[in-house]
């Protein structure tokens, strides 16, 4: 295996509440082997030569962030959808237009795209929501999976981590209207039958994980939430679920069940430590204590939601309540976890008018750790012995970013910042170039091909 020095000119450590100067880290393989501050100037008290042979990262390394929210076709929405009038429900229609352009050839070379894209962004490892399973019409392909393939391999080119997170969407209603037009490629009838089809599938690669997901109450009928859980549990595997990203949706649960989303979620086994709920925008008080007490996590996407005008989620009262906050991008109107983190607070800016509610070291643990975790990466997103290599590297000397201290990088770099990547000891980016994919090259021939211009 390789082994591999790096020499940071600014490094962020766990539990640090700043970035700490010239910074060695050593890898081999897969893994960070050690991580050794220096004394001031450089100079480790051994001596200069073991210096030598480091790579030196100027700018501030940062642990590999994590993107916990994906639907990868959403990116071909791109610029498309912004400029009128309407609400999620109308942005909803067009992006239905896009899926019934995608096979799983088109798929692949979009999303490959869209996950190099990602690489630059410094994203090392992705959550992918994935619900576009089947043929026209609903009929399934030769291979059922063969859409999940499509994402596992395009992870691989674009050198990037994969959690697929299988979605089970079967209803178009909380009220169990059935499926109609482009929503039937997302069904598989019932729960029992998404569960056959997913447990039949494999993915091909290390790079890659299965993990469950609950599209949301509307998707999925309640006397099957627990169907899909259950197969999660036994699986050892994440849970994701879109959850109150919608006033609409919380009155729709209230008329049928009687229950708020959260409440409905928790009658039926779906809360929990390996559950993440994606977005919580319009929780009750009561639901953020019921998150809080099961130790479920909550993934906020604050370029999506401002986007679709879904409203500002109670992030500091959820993490107050101990909900583990991670980061998406969701949509990817933006990709760019720095511009997702700061968002965090920005908007909490404006909710309450009051400034100071997330520190920066705060907003790093979403962006990395947190978002490894609910992903079920574990040993992923800090710069620690035993965790893997994977190494962001920022530029201090930007436009954007010359003359901020180190700190304040999440308030003042994007992720046209990033000059360097390293996923599991690779170098996947250098000098802010994918070294494998010509990402605005390939994003603009797979987006051309899904909206026909």
């Amino acid at each position: 295996m390789t082994s591999t020095r790096w020499l940071a000119e600014y490094a962020w450590l766990p539990e640090h509440a700043e970035p700490t100067p010239d910074v060695l880290i050593e890898t081999v393989g897969d893994r960070i082997t050690a991580v050794t501050p220096l004394t001031p100037g450089g100079r480790p008290d051994a001596g200069v030569e073991v210096l030598v042979d480091a790579i030196r990262l100027p700018g501030l390394t940062l642990p590999g962030l994590a993107n916990a929210h994906s639907h990868a076709f959403h990116r071909a929405l791109r610029g498309r959808t912004h400029g009128g009038r309407g609400d999620f429900w109308t942005w909803r229609d067009q992006m239905y237009a896009v899926t019934t352009r995608l096979d799983p050839d088109s798929y692949l070379a979009l999303a490959r795209a869209v996950y190099a894209e990602m690489a630059l962004a410094g994203i090392t490892c992705v959550g992918e929501f994935h619900y576009l399973h089947h043929g026209p019409g609903g009929t399934p392909y030769a291979d059922p999976n063969a859409m999940s393939a499509a994402l596992v391999e395009a992870a691989a080119h674009a050198g990037i981590r994969l959690t697929l997170l299988d979605t089970c969407y079967l209803t178009a209603s909380v009220d169990g209207q059935p499926l109609a037009g482009p929503q039937q490629r997302f069904g598989d009838g019932d729960a029992l039958r998404w569960a056959e089809r997913v447990s039949a599938f494999t993915p091909d690669g290390e790079h890659a994980r299965l993990g469950a997901a609950i599209h949301s109450v509307r998707a999925v009928p309640a006397e099957q939430l627990a169907t899909v859980a259950g197969w999660a549990n036994r699986h050892d595997a994440p849970l994701h679920v879109h959850l109150s990203e919608q006033p609409a949706e919380n009155d729709a649960c209230r008329a049928v069940h009687g229950r708020t989303p959260t409440g409905l979620l928790a009658d039926h086994g779906a809360l929990g430590p390996a559950t993440t709920a994606v977005h919580a925008t319009h929780p009750t008080s009561g639901d953020v204590a019921l998150l809080g007490e099961s130790r479920t996590g909550v993934c906020l996407c604050p370029t999506t939601e401002r986007d679709l005008a879904d409203g500002i989620g109670p992030a500091r009262r959820m993490a107050d309540a101990g909900i583990p906050l991670s980061l998406g991008s969701d949509s990817h109107a933006v990709i760019d976890p720095f511009e997702e983190a700061r968002a965090v607070e920005l908007d909490e800016r404006l909710r309450t008018r009051r400034r100071g509610h997330f520190a920066p070291a705060e907003l790093l643990t979403a962006a990395s750790v947190a978002g490894h975790a609910a992903l079920g990466w574990a040993d992923a997103g800090r710069l620690a012995v035993g965790d893997r290599a994977d190494l962001v590297t920022v530029r201090l000397d930007s436009v954007r970013t010359a003359g901020v201290a180190p700190a304040g990088a999440w308030f003042a770099a994007s992720a046209a910042d990033v000059v360097q990547v390293v996923v599991d000891g690779r170098v996947l980016v250098r000098d802010g170039r994918h070294l494998t994919v010509d990402v605005p090259q390939e994003l603009a021939t797979a987006i051309a091909e899904v909206t026909h211009v």
